[in-house]
């Protein structure tokens, strides 16, 4: 369990610990949780002034300033951010330093998790004492079994018969995320038709490919469809029973019901679904990933339409059991591929119309097409490039031109120059090059021909990926972020004693980024 390092020691922990139920043996858990307190809030005060002094002011208030925390729970800190798009730059860009400044006060913290504010509003709060009543609803904090909003403007697609104590909701969706502002091309085509097939056969009662797996890299609009689906479903039918989780929201679901000993509750919620949407399941690992076998299996013998997005393809995702990603390959895998140039020209248009109606702002033809060709990462860069241009015109009053987006869109156009390194394309390159099997470097054999390897692999996946730390570990086999961290250390110091190995290692790069 986490150390609490937080200011007020021993007697904070004991005043503010959660009440628990004693185990079998009469002993008290450790507390996990720590709620939203002074402390916490002057620690995140802490953690702000040491980040404004590592990157300076300038890049603390475009990325760090709007970032809230929410809450930190077990080895987990939450935070939030206004926009989707700042979600994921500081994924993309901050976790490590975010993660190692919170370890100044914190130093078990594995993991920093940033969710989106929907309507001003973070996800919910899950954290009730289980010896307490549960608070009452309230217009700023909504409580976590709050009566069911109207089908209009959904926060939470929920089952709506959970029982108070359950503990139990959907992760929060975006209402901005419907198959009408969802911009299809050659690249994606086959996964909106699919994904608009679903929800109308699931809207009148029938199941048709079940269950779909979509799979792509990051930013390529699988959650955009996880989302359209549950909003054309709710939309058709207010009384299906509907949940979307990500997977983060499934572990934590399944660990604090499990903490609570009422596993056996959480799994009838799930089984009493009519339509259940897995989102990142490639961040399913354990037990977690063992109880979604289980319930997968429960919903497609019971023809219950199941949809599932991951980055990978089903035989890739290695935290699942055979028998699992069997079932997921055995029916409708749709594959999602980058973005050609007509399908990036018409996304950036479809959002600079959005913009031109809000703000009466104009972007010429020349803009669209330069912001097309130069950022070619992904829709997720694309909206935040159309976004930095809206905040360019209206803070300094400059006309919307190329130069001022050759100006306002150089480090996002930079940062994506090289091409996106994946940990599976540095898996398969590591095998490859030094003959050792990929299951190899994910087992836990500890033999000198495959140790070497995997802390090369893991010290290529620090130095060419986002990937944090943690996530990291997570790929190769579920390891600690601390073992990543000693492959990182262990081989940077090995190139330094080793003119050859540096040799190598900087072939690998070049051959990963070409």
């Amino acid at each position: 369990m986490m150390r609490q390092a937080i200011a007020g020691g021993d007697d904070w922990v004991k005043t503010h610990a959660v009440s628990h139920p004693t185990t079998s043996k009469g002993e008290t858990p450790v507390m996990s949780t720590i709620d939203a307190t002074e402390a916490q809030r002057e620690l995140w005060v802490r953690v702000r002034a040491r980040i404004k002094t590592a990157v300076g002011a300038d890049v603390f208030t475009s990325w760090f300033a709007a970032l809230e925390l929410e809450e930190i729970l077990d080895d987990v800190v939450h935070l939030s951010a206004p926009t989707r798009f700042l979600c994921s730059w500081v994924q993309s860009n901050y976790l490590d330093l975010l993660l190692e400044t919170f370890r100044q006060d914190l130093d078990e913290v594995a993991r920093i998790q940033v969710t989106l504010r929907v309507n001003g509003q973070a996800r919910p709060r899950l954290t009730q004492p289980a010896s307490e009543p549960a608070a009452p609803a309230s217009d700023t904090a909504p409580a976590l079994h709050a009566a069911p909003q109207p089908a209009a403007a959904p926060r939470l697609i929920r089952d709506n018969t959970a029982s108070r104590g359950d503990a139990l909701s959907g992760s929060a969706i975006d209402p901005r995320m419907t198959f009408d502002s969802f911009v299809a091309g050659e690249a994606n085509e086959m996964a909106f038709g699919v994904a608009r097939q679903i929800a109308n056969a699931a809207a009148n009662n029938s199941v048709t490919f079940n269950p779909v797996y979509i799979h792509s890299t990051v930013g390529l609009g699988k959650s955009h469809l996880l989302n359209a689906i549950a909003h054309a479903v709710q939309s058709a039918d207010a009384s299906k029973n509907i949940v979307y989780l990500t997977a983060d929201h499934f572990m934590y679901h399944f660990i604090t019901a499990v903490q609570r000993q009422s596993a056996l509750g959480f799994k009838e919620w799930l089984r009493r679904v009519d339509l259940l949407l897995i989102d990142d399941m490639q961040f399913l690992q354990g037990k977690s990933a063992t109880e979604f076998g289980h319930t997968l299996g429960t919903l497609l013998t019971g023809a219950k339409q199941v949809v599932v997005a991951g980055d990978a393809p089903p035989r890739d995702l290695e935290m699942l059991d055979d028998r699992v990603r069997s079932r997921l390959s055995g029916g409708l895998v749709v594959p999602i591929s980058g973005f050609d140039l007509d399908l990036r020209r018409a996304i950036v248009q479809r959002r600079a119309d959005q913009c031109s109606a809000r703000f009466g702002m104009h972007f010429p033809a020349p803009v669209i097409d330069y912001i097309a060709r130069a950022v070619i990462s992904h829709g997720r860069d694309l909206d935040g490039a159309v976004n930095r241009l809206v905040a360019a015109n209206q803070l300094t009053g400059e006309l919307i031109t190329v130069p001022l987006a050759e100006k306002t869109l150089g480090d996002l156009i930079r940062s994506h120059e090289a091409r996106r390194v994946r940990i599976e394309d540095i898996l398969k390159m590591v095998s490859r090059h030094y003959k050792v099997p990929r299951n190899e470097l994910l087992s836990a054999r500890r033999s000198r021909d495959v140790v070497r390897p995997r802390q090369i692999a893991m010290f290529l996946a620090k130095a060419l990926t986002s990937r944090s730390l943690p996530e990291i570990g997570r790929r190769f086999g579920g390891r600690d972020h601390t073992t990543v961290l000693h492959s990182v250390r262990k081989v940077e110091q090995m190139i330094k004693d080793d003119v050859e190995l540096a040799q190598e290692i900087e072939l690998l790069k070049r051959m990963l980024e070409e």
